[in-house]
């Protein structure tokens, strides 16, 4: 064994075993302090130190690796809910790590652009109240759910914003109206192209992914009619981001109703720095599997026997 590695072993036991920081290293062996860095690194490259991960109980950090690897994810986040048959569960579960996630990843002058959904409205509510100077929260898509609930579009991008202390855009209108050239006269409209125009500059959007189950809100509450929901699944449709349908390649499904959304386009969803979506549950797969496939997710929170799924089936 020569100096340099005698002096490798003894910085490395000084720094992760005694605690003791690289300057006091430096002072202690009389070295200059990038020496006691370039010895520590030179320790970590020749394997004298190893360095293990244990995880705790209750993460998944393995899945999570393989979901960002294989789907290009900046985050996958898997927790695991009591029942992936229930909407109830699954929002109720996964909207506490939601809302930790929203809070780690927003920052001040942030655009937030917010939609819909339990999954949203979950984590809305475990939001703990922390100012963001500058930021900006806006409604991606029209009014859509029973407006007496809490997962109604406009009554989750309200709750962000009195949780941030931030400006609220507000988009006044309809989810999705009977003509195209209704949508078309209200898109003119003074405070709805406003707020359009500011959805435009969304940096980061937390989004709940839907389905084109008939149990699915949307379809559930006729928002979006059954003859419209067979005919959009006939044309490939799997999901929704926003009320925008796409196929299992996360590709737009053109129909008449994509004309009749008041609400953020699929392009502009996909031209986004930063989207979250929080979803889970059987029903659910193929939708966040399309969205997957089509890039059109950043971070994904989801439960864990979607996850698993979702690795088994890009295998």
């Amino acid at each position: 064994m020569n100096d340099k590695q005698r002096l490798m072993i003894k910085a490395a036991k000084l720094y992760y075993d005694k605690g003791l920081t690289q300057e006091a290293i430096s002072q202690k062996l009389r070295l200059s302090r990038p020496r006691v860095s370039r010895l520590l690194q030179e320790a970590l490259d020749s394997g004298i130190v190893r360095v293990t991960i244990s995880p705790v109980v209750g993460s998944f950090a393995e899945v999570e690796a393989q979901l960002e690897e294989r789907f290009g994810l900046c985050e996958a986040v898997v927790v695991e809910v009591s029942d992936p048959d229930s909407r109830p569960a699954i929002a109720r579960e996964l909207g506490p790590v939601a809302a930790d996630v929203f809070t780690r990843l927003v920052q001040d002058g942030d655009v937030i652009g917010l939609s819909w959904g339990t999954c949203l409205a979950s984590m809305v509510e475990h939001l703990q109240p922390q100012k963001k100077n500058g930021a900006v929260v806006v409604q991606m898509t029209g009014g859509l759910g029973a407006p007496d609930t809490d997962s109604h579009a406009t009554d989750i991008a309200s709750r962000t914003a009195m949780a941030l202390g931030a400006t609220l855009r507000l988009l006044p209108a309809p989810g999705i109206v009977r003509s195209v050239d209704t949508a078309r006269l209200l898109r003119s409209e003074r405070y709805i192209a406003q707020a359009l125009e500011t959805a435009q500059k969304t940096n980061i959007a937390f989004l709940g992914v839907g389905s084109t189950s008939p149990n699915s809100p949307p379809i559930h509450d006729g928002i979006i009619t059954l003859d419209e929901a067979a005919e959009l699944s006939r044309m490939g449709a799997v999901g929704e981001l926003n009320l925008r349908f796409y196929n299992i390649d996360g590709e737009l499904v053109k129909s008449d109703l994509d004309e009749r959304v008041i609400g953020v386009q699929l392009d502009t969803i996909r031209s986004i720095d930063h989207v979250v979506a929080v979803a889970g549950g059987r029903e659910k797969f193929h939708a966040i599997l399309g969205a997957l496939r089509g890039g059109l997710i950043d971070t994904l929170i989801t439960d864990t026997a979607t996850a698993v799924r979702l690795l088994e089936e890009e295998s």
